[in-house]
């Protein structure tokens, strides 16, 4: 055995005994949080149940951009049905959004979503437009309406702490119109 072995050997053993499910009841997900939160094991269900993916398994990720916002949700291992449930989703929920129809994250968040009225009430000021993902897709939410502006970006910023979620607030960045389509910012 080489001092390197003798090094890693101590750091590498409790991450593999915890993933031999050591005092798993198999009733879990294999995608299940270690730290047993029950609201947010919750949410994630009722993710699953309106989203039709596993939450655990997927990566969502919420972006606040100089005209509106973006929601990306895609896929961990990239599993084809998952990839097409999530794009069918999105563009879903392009269509009810665009209408005004913010059924789908009260359900998922079990309340009216922070800033949902408003652009329900200004949905004639804002562009909703999916685009598909290697591994799934993203919504961009556009306005140049300032008053929906700021409902998107609570609607964003609230989703991405609710689902603790990556993103980045880039509102006061001028990107010069720049594409962020598929742009992973590390978030997770």
């Amino acid at each position: 055995m080489n001092l390197r072995s003798l090094l890693v050997l101590p750091l590498a053993l409790p991450l593999m005994l915890a993933g031999c499910g050591a005092g798993d009841s198999g009733e879990r997900s294999d995608h299940a949080p270690a730290n047993g939160d029950p609201e947010f094991e919750a949410l994630q269900q009722r993710g699953e149940e309106v989203m039709g993916v596993d939450q655990f398994a997927s990566v969502h990720q919420f972006d606040i951009l100089p005209d509106g916002g973006r929601i990306e949700l895609q896929h961990g291992d990239g599993d084809p049905d998952a990839v097409e449930t999530i794009r069918r989703h999105l563009q879903e929920i392009e269509a009810a959004f665009a209408e005004g129809d913010f059924s789908a994250p009260a359900r998922v968040h079990d309340e009216e979503v922070p800033g949902t009225a408003v652009m329900a009430a200004r949905k004639d000021h804002i562009r909703y437009v999916y685009s598909p993902l290697p591994r799934g897709g993203e919504l961009r939410i556009q306005t140049s309406d300032p008053e929906a502006m700021e409902a998107i970006r609570a609607f964003i910023a609230y989703q991405r702490e609710d689902h603790r979620a990556g993103g980045h607030d880039h509102g006061g960045m001028d990107h010069g119109g720049a594409n962020h389509g598929g742009t992973n910012h590390g978030g997770s």
